[in-house]
């Protein structure tokens, strides 16, 4: 599905990923952990195409789609949940989710469809739907941003740390909407900076420092390795 190789990324001239690699399969479930300022963001941002590497590759069903813009990304079928959710607050909650028609107009599912399960996921969202997107608190912001990628009818969806900054109450509403979404066998890549959100259902994790990956695996080994121990008895 998805695979990284060697890729490198420059910030204002300073280097964010040193030689990042990793892979993951159609319909897994992978979790990139690590502290604030390790490179996660960076890492999604730049597979979305937000961000050039200066060297490496991204390729994605076979294709080599380095460099592609976020619109050719989207259109391939990779949706996209940033951290800050990035939702219009000048348009409704039905018009934010009802976009991804527009940017891929053409998947095998219906549109009807595709805002079905939207709401599925998130159910709330009915009864918000004709409220603008100001006036959203940041956990029903987050529901919307899922959402919306949830309607481009993705083959991959990047998930940048759906559980930042919300409140206790509303994180297992989103953590029960993502394992929805799993439920469907769709692939998942979501980044995480706390090993208490880290959902224990993953397929694999990796985690980062630096830029560079320091360990690969399934979350059990993860928590029995010295080096992630290390990263974790930080911040994490």
């Amino acid at each position: 599905m998805l695979s990284i190789s060697d890729l490198a990324v420059d910030i204002q001239g300073s280097r964010i990923l040193n030689g990042l690699s990793l892979a993951m399969g159609k319909g897994e479930f992978v979790c990139l952990l690590g502290r604030n300022g390790a490179g996660k963001t960076t890492t999604l941002r730049t597979v979305m195409g937000y961000r050039k590497p200066a060297r490496g590759t991204i390729s994605l069903d076979g294709v080599d789609v380095t460099g592609w813009r976020p619109w050719q990304m989207a259109r391939h079928g990779v949706g996209f949940s940033p951290e800050e959710s990035e939702i219009f607050a000048d348009l409704t909650v039905a018009e934010n989710i009802e976009l991804p028609l527009h940017t891929r107009p053409n998947t095998s599912r219906t549109a009807e469809s595709r805002i079905a399960m939207a709401y599925d996921v998130f159910p709330k969202l009915v009864r918000y739907k004709t409220r603008g997107g100001s006036e959203l608190s940041g956990g029903e912001r987050k529901m919307v941003s899922i959402a919306r990628a949830l309607a481009l009818d993705p083959d991959l969806l990047l998930l940048d740390e759906p559980f930042e900054g919300l409140s206790p109450t509303i994180i297992p509403l989103i953590s029960d909407g993502i394992s929805s979404i799993r439920s469907m066998g769709r692939s998942i890549f979501m980044t995480e900076s706390s090993l208490d959100h880290v959902p224990p259902n993953i397929d694999r994790l990796h985690v980062i420092e630096r830029g560079e990956i320091i360990f690969s695996g399934v979350l059990a080994d993860a928590l029995r390795n010295a080096t992630v121990a290390r990263v974790i008895g930080g911040e994490l």
